[in-house]
């Protein structure tokens, strides 16, 4: 069937469960909104604010990646993006603190309600995109649309349980991205891995943006920590992986149909990372059947929560919303040359919610949490530290 626009994906995913309004930046809004032509684009903007725009003249560059790269090494930026749709990939390399921000109407407000959820269509007004795809002898690192990683080396992502080797430089230690659309339009059922991010050896968050693939959209990397709030992710196969630390809050997980499991993590042991909590979290977040799902690609319409990429991985579901699209069984062993989940993978469940929320069928691996045994699991818990990277500002 003809895919629908994505201005009409997001009317329908934002309307199928909650009548909100939208929730910005206070730090940024005056920023983002478009101004008049009378008026400099970067009003309101921190001092130094890089614009970038495909047809304002105004503009300092056209694509994103001009932008990055014109950066110096140290102190922090940040970039404006103007309305447009940019065909590129971008890669942050540096080290220092980089936040991206979306050009949003003129009438947007920031007020305490969701982003993700409003009942109008979502307001961002800039996508990111490029159709790559993985082709035979790439690693899956070469089709992500946008890279936070120190090198191309720690973008690297590998095969098997391992992956690729553990490198021992890090990169951005602040990233941000507000209200943008990153996608990749290489993706459909019928194409392999195309991811949309890789983020490694990074700290980065992403504020009502979203995210577009089928299969791996999301990657957070190697000894990454990432925090995705208020916004929307759309995947069918692991559409979640990694190996490093991934917070999901208040995020709308859209399944366009099902294969493997939404999530796909590999652990790693506490001899190499003591007091590691590496794994995936998704925490207050809404678990649905795409509105732009095609019936015939399902497997009888039901999605598996996830599969363990390795025996150490771990994933946690705390206080979500799961419509009919959830298998009862929740979880899946990975393949039939791994055909049980091994006591070392850790999967728990808290306050699932919803038809697919209903654990009382859930494998027996899985740990159904107490209100006790779930109170640990914060983001400082998680992180092991209360995280300067994350805007907490930011309203939802």
């Amino acid at each position: 069937m003809p895919s629908p626009s994505y201005s009409t994906l997001f009317l329908a995913v934002s309307c199928f469960q909650w009548h909100s309004a939208l929730a910005l930046s206070p730090q940024f809004i005056q920023c983002q909104i478009q101004k008049p032509a009378s008026t400099s684009p970067l009003k309101g903007c921190p001092a130094g604010t890089i614009f970038v725009s495909a047809t304002d003249s105004r503009a300092q560059f056209t694509s994103v990646q001009a932008a990055v790269e014109s950066l110096p090494a140290t102190g922090a930026a940040t970039i404006l993006v103007g309305q447009g749709s940019y065909q590129e990939t971008v890669n942050v390399s540096r080290t220092a603190p980089l936040t991206l921000l979306g050009q949003l109407p003129s009438t947007a407000v920031a007020q305490s309600k969701p982003f993700a959820n409003a009942t109008s269509p979502n307001l961002n007004l800039v996508q990111v995109w490029n159709t790559n795809f993985v082709m035979t002898g790439q690693d899956d690192a070469s089709s992500a649309v946008l890279t936070v990683a120190p090198n191309l080396a720690g973008a690297l992502i590998g095969a098997g349980p391992t992956g690729a080797p553990l490198q021992p430089d890090f990169g951005n230690t602040d990233f941000k991205a507000y209200n943008i659309d990153f996608q990749n339009r290489a993706a459909n059922f019928a194409i392999s891995q195309a991811l949309v991010t890789d983020i490694s050896y990074a700290n980065a968050s992403f504020y009502g943006c979203s995210f577009a693939s089928f299969q791996d959209t999301w990657y957070t990397g190697r000894n990454a920590s990432t925090y995705v709030v208020d916004s929307v992710i759309f995947g069918q196969t692991d559409y979640l992986f990694g190996f490093g630390t991934a917070w999901f809050e208040a995020t709308i997980l859209a399944n366009r149909a099902c294969g493997g499991g939404l999530v796909a993590w590999k652990g790693t042991n506490l001899t190499d990372a003591p007091g590691n909590r590496y794994g995936a979290y998704i925490s207050n977040s809404q678990i649905i059947r795409s509105p732009d799902a095609n019936a015939t690609t399902a497997t009888n319409g039901l999605c598996f929560l996830g599969r363990p990429w390795n025996d150490l991985a771990t994933t946690v579901y705390l206080s979500n919303f799961m419509d009919a699209s959830v298998r009862p069984a929740g979880f899946e062993p990975f393949d039939s040359a791994r055909p049980v989940i091994l006591n070392t993978t850790f999967y728990a469940e808290f306050n699932s919610t919803g038809p697919g929320g209903n654990t009382s069928q859930r494998v027996a691996i899985e740990h159904q949490l107490t209100a006790a045994q779930a109170k640990p699991f914060t983001l400082d818990g998680v992180f092991l530290e209360h995280p300067k990277w994350i805007d907490f500002n930011y309203l939802f």
